[in-house]
């Protein structure tokens, strides 16, 4: 996840959702307005949330519930978006890695990186023979400086390692700078099926495309590219286990087109434009797609939708938590499910209410945030630190 979250980050046609929602759906509703669950369970979201719920099938359903996606792998321990960091999320247990935040290289490879521009992720500012690529460009109408995945070619990236993207937030994370380089997708797609077999059980990923409509304008569409290697690699089918997600609902309708997967829309702050609506002239706020009528409109071409956390439990002018919106009840209604984003250890990105002691980037009561959270329904969180995740929805679920 990039930009557009609050931490850091019009064709109308309905294409195959039905299908892939009924996959995907943790929650659609049943009559009397029980939502029923993955497997068929019935359950009453607001009565009982966060029930650990299993299927016989091969989809979504045969995940637990809330679901904990490593976000960025196991980002609070190794530098995000390496093998070492997909590799520890799932030693930690994550049932989902977000194995690739996507922007592509300047001959058409899709590689792995939290914004198309590297110098805070890679060592590229190190490297003399590069120094003259650093530019300055629009990136989703912000001026940004730096160096570009699409000003460099596949192999020239294969030359630079990955470092830690917040090192004053995770001094411990820079042990591990330069310790592994830059992965393609299709490298993660050759880890999927082995750490499938190497595990004995399904390995899901749930990639992103980043910036698809700046990218399309460079004459580099993600979304043929994405589509082209899942078909490659056969998992394109409505039973894949790879979830598709963009901050940009026109991308998020044209993959529906493309593959069967299934596919999610995220959501940033509610006052806030997606990039495609602003190049599009969609005068619509994000506020207007979780309305009811919003939500219905995503649930006729995607499955899910992936809003911040403040979208679920507003905070007040102090940073404290408020009452739940209705968001995870419509979402529900409308048959998408939530996986919410992003959950952090440490103090700074935690409520205010759930932060303790006087240094600022010690861990916080983010157990006490996990039950707030999921104790609204929602299906699922993107976590830095899978491990905790875990553990708190064994707390919760168990409690």
């Amino acid at each position: 996840m990039g930009t557009q979250e609050s931490d850091e980050r019009t064709d109308t046609t309905a294409a195959g959702g039905t299908g892939r929602r009924a996959l995907l759906g943790a929650a659609v509703l049943g009559a009397g307005g029980t939502v029923l669950g993955l497997g068929g369970t019935a359950r009453a979201a607001e009565a009982r949330p966060g029930a650990s719920r299993r299927g016989g099938g091969r989809g979504l359903e045969s995940l637990p519930v809330p679901t904990v996606i490593g976000h960025r792998g196991a980002s609070g321990y190794r530098p995000e978006h390496t093998f070492g960091a997909y590799d520890l999320a799932l030693d930690l247990g994550a049932d989902i890695v977000e194995a690739g935040d996507l922007v592509p290289t300047r001959d058409g490879h899709l590689v792995c990186r939290h914004e198309p521009e590297i110098g805070g992720t890679t060592d590229v500012a190190d490297h003399p023979e590069f120094a003259g690529r650093e530019r300055t460009k629009l990136l989703d109408g912000v001026s940004v400086t730096g160096w570009f995945t699409e000003d460099f070619t596949l192999a020239e990236l294969k030359r630079l390692r990955a470092v830690e993207r917040i090192p004053a937030n995770r001094p411990h994370n820079t042990l591990y700078d330069g310790r592994w380089g830059i992965p393609t997708f299709e490298e993660v797609l050759r880890w999927q099926n082995e750490q499938t077999r190497k595990r004995g059980k399904q390995v899901w990923i749930y990639p992103e495309l980043k910036h698809p409509t700046y990218f399309r304008k460079l004459g580099l569409g993600t979304e043929e590219l994405l589509a082209r290697l899942l078909r490659k690699h056969g998992k394109d089918k409505r039973n894949s286990p790879v979830i598709i997600q963009s901050f940009e609902p026109t991308s998020i309708r044209r993959m529906s087109r493309l593959v069967g997967n299934p596919l999610a829309v995220l959501l940033s702050g509610a006052n806030s434009r997606p990039w495609d609506f602003v190049e599009n002239g969609d005068p619509r706020k994000v506020a207007d797609l979780i309305t009811p009528k919003g939500l219905r409109e995503i649930a006729s071409y995607a499955q899910g939708i992936g809003p911040t956390l403040d979208l679920v439990i507003p905070r007040d002018a102090a940073g404290k938590l408020t009452g739940p919106t209705t968001l995870v009840r419509d979402a529900h209604r409308a048959g998408l499910i939530l996986h919410p984003y992003t959950m952090r250890n440490e103090n700074p990105f935690l409520p205010a209410d759930f932060r303790r002691g006087g240094d600022p980037d010690a861990y916080g009561d983010v157990f006490g945030a996990f039950r707030a959270y999921f104790a609204t329904g929602i299906d699922g969180v993107f976590t830095d630190h899978p491990d905790t995740g875990l553990l708190a929805r064994e707390d919760f679920v168990n409690g």
